[in-house]
């Protein structure tokens, strides 16, 4: 179905303002010197909570606010940002949670479809919307979020669905992640989506989303929605009698046990790749990108980075695949944004765009709503680079070198491990705790990398290391769901 609306609307583009002490929040006193935030100013008396963002041409910037607006940003590339204007391009959607340009269309994805639009008489407004599909089904219900993908290789958006309230699956396909193709098939792809922040694509193009803690999520986790999968959360699998391209509905689990015991009983089941340790690493992650900047944005090409609504962050994420089966080392970043993160961009130029809002959630950052950017100052940071598992233990590298003594010394290091309980409850403690032993650390000649021989790895376990070398983050919290034969 195509809808054509003509707007008749003279929006003058509005000055954007910066107030005098307008103070950021404090934030970690080591990541100026390795990278710049700023806040870009947004038009004054609106009220703008950032839902999504898209890259325009010619520098241009669009976001999509949570009330059903669009606004295009000229200046937030420049080195005056009191220059900043903005112009509203089309309101009347319902919650956009997705947007992206492409051929000369803004698409997006809102609450009941995904669509595009264009401005056809270069008067600067949208003047054609044009809905690709709209084949799930929603409620009034506050929760029913839909975020939306830039199109994969084959054009396709994937949107993930969240649940009637982020424990019930009232209208179709709810649970689930879907894909649009460009001529408007909607194709149920995974189920076992609870409450998700957002979803995106790693540098291989396979595809992930965020999904918080709750029912079935004994913590918030990324998640990969590999096509036939299951993630997790049964209640959206009512839906796989309308989806015979899937198979035949997954054995429910059961509620009490672990992940790692239930894959052994439901071979659909996809295991979270990063486990979010709840209340240390953020509890409430959201935008899913990854760095393809080859350097402008830092050491971390090829990494994922995660948004984080309630601690007001980004996380990084390095993931790899073993036995099949994506997994991987979680890091704190960045942190210190004036509100909750939900969408992120990362330009060409290495220039990172965080939309943030607070409206009806609690985060570190105490405005209402923010939109910042921000860049790699050239010094690189000294980082656990990678954490990748050997059969006997973990190889770490590094951004810059260590001390070969210091990284050979095993009282610079400890390991921790724990699990959550995979229930129908919400949430979950950290449960079956276990204390491996670091037998060995060898570092390489040159301090770029060490390894370390671990007694004791725990399969399904978030593996928590701490070292005491001179590392801007001395923490990393590896998923171990499989080890290498």
């Amino acid at each position: 179905m195509k809808r054509l609306l003509i707007f008749t609307l003279a929006i003058l583009p509005l000055h954007a303002q910066i107030k005098d002490g307008d103070n950021l929040p404090a934030i970690d006193p080591q990541m100026a010197q390795y990278y710049h935030r700023e806040v870009i100013p947004l038009p004054k008396d609106k009220i703008m909570g950032i839902g999504s963002v898209a890259l325009l041409p010619d520098k241009k910037i669009a976001i999509g606010t949570r009330r059903g607006e669009i606004w295009i940003c000229t200046g937030a590339y420049g080195d005056d940002l009191s220059k900043v204007t903005w112009q509203l391009f089309y309101e009347g959607l319902n919650e956009p949670l997705g947007m992206f340009y492409k051929d000369g269309w803004l698409h997006y994805t809102d609450r009941g479809e995904q669509g595009r639009m264009k401005d056809t008489d270069n008067d600067g407004l949208a003047d054609t919307i044009q809905i690709i599909s709209n084949a799930w089904g929603m409620t009034s219900d506050y929760h029913e979020y839909a975020f939306g993908s830039t199109p994969d290789q084959d054009g396709n958006v994937w949107i993930t669905l969240c649940l009637t309230g982020s424990f019930h699956a009232r209208a179709p396909w709810r649970g689930w992640v879907v894909r649009v193709t460009p001529d408007g098939k909607m194709i149920p792809t995974s189920s076992g989506v609870r409450s998700p922040g957002g979803i995106g694509f790693n540098a291989e193009g396979d595809t992930f989303y965020t999904d918080n803690q709750g029912k079935w999520n004994g913590t918030s986790c990324l998640k990969h929605a590999k096509i036939g999968g299951f993630t997790g959360c049964p209640v959206g699998n009512i839906f796989y009698q309308d989806a015979p391209h899937m198979g035949p509905r997954p054995t429910e689990p059961q509620s009490g046990s672990r992940i790692h015991t239930e894959r052994q009983r439901i071979p659909e089941l996809i295991p979270p790749a990063i486990q979010l340790p709840h209340g240390i690493l953020g509890q409430s992650p959201t935008a899913v990108i990854h760095d393809h900047t080859q350097g402008k944005f830092g050491p971390f090409t090829g990494q994922m980075l995660i948004g984080e609504q309630t601690h007001s962050a980004v996380q990084r994420a390095y993931l790899e695949k073993v036995n099949g089966v994506y997994q991987g080392a979680a890091f704190a970043f960045l942190n210190g944004f004036n509100a909750g993160i939900v969408p992120m961009r990362l330009a060409d130029d290495g220039t990172l765009f965080a939309g943030c809002t607070n409206r009806g959630w609690a985060s570190t950052g105490e405005k209402a709503f923010s939109f910042e950017r921000v860049r790699f100052t050239g010094k690189t940071p000294p980082e656990i680079k990678t954490m990748s598992v050997n059969k006997d233990g973990f190889t770490l590298t590094f951004t810059t070198p260590m001390d070969t003594k210091a990284a050979a010394d095993l009282t610079n290091y400890s390991i921790k491990t724990w699990t959550y309980i995979y229930q129908e409850k919400y949430g979950s403690p950290k449960v079956d705790h276990t204390t491996p032993e670091i037998t060995s650390a060898t570092p390489s000649p040159d301090g770029l990398s060490v390894q370390l021989k671990v007694k004791g790895l725990q399969l399904g376990h978030i593996h928590h290391l701490n070292t005491k070398l001179p590392l801007w983050h001395q923490d990393a919290y590896y998923t171990l769901n499989e080890i290498p034969e």
